[in-house]
């Protein structure tokens, strides 16, 4: 979000984007040296979807909060927001790279990236600390 909806709005100047940019790959770049597992997935939905979905939080009485006036100027800003997707992926992916989920339709979108989790959590294969010695017998009073 700090690029994305800045750059398709032009409220920053590319400078200021930029270093946006190397401060994302900075911090993601700490994150992975000091053993902190990064895994980032850009959820990808179509033109067609995007509309769906905000027609949806209109027609639904529980959803409409979700909906602000200001979505409706989104689709016409679509080409744009493409690029900006596109350059966030390619410009933020030196020390964690991205998977790009097709999200159309939710069940895959939730299977792809519960699958991706459970790949990565075997990888990292988490375990308790060891406790101290001398603990058993122990009783709190």
């Amino acid at each position: 979000e700090d690029v994305l909806v800045y750059k398709v709005h032009n409220l920053v100047p590319e400078k200021v984007l930029e270093q946006r940019y190397r401060q994302i790959n900075d911090f993601e770049r700490y994150l992975s040296e000091n053993n902190i597992v990064v895994v980032k997935f850009f959820l990808h939905i179509s033109k067609e979807e995007q509309r769906a979905r905000l027609q949806a939080r209109l027609d639904t009485p529980d959803k409409r909060w979700k909906f602000h006036v200001g979505d409706l100027a989104e689709p016409q800003l679509w080409n744009d927001d493409q690029k900006a997707y596109q350059a966030a992926p390619a410009k933020c992916a030196d020390s964690a790279p991205w998977y790009i989920i097709p999200a159309d339709r939710k069940w895959y979108r939730d299977w792809a990236v519960a699958s991706i989790l459970k790949e990565t959590l075997k990888k990292i294969n988490p375990s308790f600390p060891e406790a101290e010695e001398g603990l058993d017998g122990l009783k709190v009073e």
